[in-house]
């Protein structure tokens, strides 16, 4: 009988301290509990009139931002091997420079004249593909982006310039422009977005989309490309000044970005209304990305809308080649290096 009141009393106990174990070993308090605020979330922000009929007229033409053409680059090797093609290479550095070597066949024309030569001088459509090269692939990247987003669907930029054709010709741009001189500033881990606003306002005056897009595309050829590009020591120098734009993967700007930078992601922001206000439209906007060429075509994008916005040139070359040469296989950077130099023939004038 003894040994079974034992056993009851080891039993009783046993229970009750499982019940402890599973309760934190804690009363629950019979005071009512506070509970956590829902976050609110952002009222949403028309856009304007003028924001809203660019934006639909380029979606009705094919929404090229986010196709599987955006950037349109080339490489050199193919200009080369197509050279007997019906393709139009367009040379877009001065003329010195252009006449000292270039491309057999190409035609020398000034970064303001491009609307007018593609109008009044020839019939883009008669050709296959329209190629534009200048030193670095900077120029023509932005300029390749604008002609694109105005129709022409055969036009391509020569990834690196000629800094890809010839070895001197890569001395004097891409060889002399990278740097690693701020690889000690990089910031790691990522920043939130701003809340949405509206889009800038550009006072064009009308509200039909083709009427704007003619407009600002010939605006930003008058206001010509210093005006669309910004260095790394300038940023570096005071980032504070700018809203900086990562255009990169997500693994690439994790390991380490310009301080203040946010990332936005490829194929993913521009054309979609809601990404895009997120960019601040009361300060200057810096785009970068591995080499210059893919902010570049992001750049004039933005600029069509009014955006104040600069790529920065060689992008990540700029400031970190260095590091880009280091990680390169684990990381798929870009570096610019005597790999991607063909040495093809120039022509002289």
């Amino acid at each position: 009988m003894n040994n079974l009141k034992l056993v009851s009393r080891f039993f009783t106990l046993s229970v009750f301290a499982l019940l402890l174990s599973c309760s934190g070993g804690q009363k629950k308090s019979s005071a009512p509990q506070e509970s956590t605020p829902p976050v609110a979330k952002a009222e949403p922000v028309e856009i304007n009139a003028e924001a809203k009929a660019l934006m639909a007229y380029l979606n009705e033409m094919g929404d090229y931002v986010n196709s599987h053409d955006f950037p349109s680059l080339i490489k050199a090797a193919s200009v080369f091997e197509e050279l007997d093609k019906n393709n139009l290479v367009i040379d877009l550095r001065k003329p010195d420079s252009y006449k000292n070597g270039h491309i057999k066949g190409a035609q020398n024309v000034e970064f303001s004249q491009l609307p007018d030569y593609f109008i009044n001088k020839i019939k883009p459509f008669e050709y296959e593909r329209i190629i534009l090269v200048c030193y670095s692939g900077q120029t023509s990247s932005y300029s390749a982006s604008l002609l694109r987003l105005m129709g022409y669907g055969n036009v391509y930029a020569m990834r690196w310039g000629m800094s890809a054709w010839d070895e001197e010709l890569a001395n004097y741009a891409w060889f002399a422009s990278v740097a690693s001189n701020f690889e000690d500033k990089l910031e790691p881990g990522s920043n939130d977005k701003p809340e949405p606003v509206d889009f800038p306002k550009m006072n064009a005056g009308t509200n039909n989309g083709e009427e704007l897009l003619t407009k600002r595309f010939n605006a930003l050829f008058e206001a010509g490309f210093p005006e669309a590009i910004v260095k790394a020591e300038t940023v570096f120098e005071q980032p504070d000044n700018y809203f900086i734009i990562n255009y990169d993967r997500r693994d690439k700007y994790e390991a380490g970005h310009i301080k203040g930078a946010v990332r936005y992601k490829p194929k993913g922001t521009l054309g979609i209304e809601s990404e895009m206000q997120t960019i601040p439209n009361d300060k200057p906007i810096v785009v970068y990305c591995g080499t210059g060429h893919n902010s570049s075509f992001v750049t004039a994008y933005l600029r069509l809308f009014g955006y104040d916005a600069k790529t920065l040139i060689y992008g990540n070359n700029a400031f970190m080649y260095n590091k880009m040469i280091q990680d390169k296989s684990t990381m798929s950077w870009l570096p610019f290096t005597s790999e991607e130099i063909g040495n093809y023939p120039l022509v002289k004038d």
